[in-house]
């Protein structure tokens, strides 16, 4: 177990690292860096290299935003097996569809529970 936190924490730590090197050192927006990131996971995990990262890694892997741009192309692969052409529509959606609503019922709780103020 803890051969696999460590592996996590590494990998995990390393796509931060690269985020935040990004966010320092060029002029990019943090929007800008979150695109290229799950884009960079998507086009990983079509090249065949994030499936074996993330199961060396772990959720060191599947957490960070790169993980979504991974969980997304596994999606679309498995709908284009599985329903053809229209896959490529239904299926990043369909493998994400409980992330989304997961993060969607955390804001709403929060805006709910937590009231809004003013910047100064």
């Amino acid at each position: 177990m803890l051969t696999a936190l460590v592996k996590a924490f590494l990998v995990g730590g390393m796509i931060c690292a690269a985020g935040q090197l990004l966010i320092d050192y060029t002029k990019l927006t943090p929007a800008r860096i979150l695109t290229a990131f799950v884009v960079a996971g998507v086009i990983l995990s079509a090249l065949g290299i994030y499936a074996p990262l993330a199961e060396f890694a772990g959720e060191g892997a599947a957490v960070p935003i790169t993980g979504f741009g991974h969980l997304l192309m596994e999606g679309v692969r498995k709908a284009i097996d599985e329903d053809g052409f229209l896959g490529i529509l239904t299926g990043g959606l369909t493998a994400a569809s409980a992330g989304i609503t997961a993060a969607m019922g955390a804001g709403l709780a929060a805006a709910a529970i937590f009231k809004r103020k003013a910047k100064r």
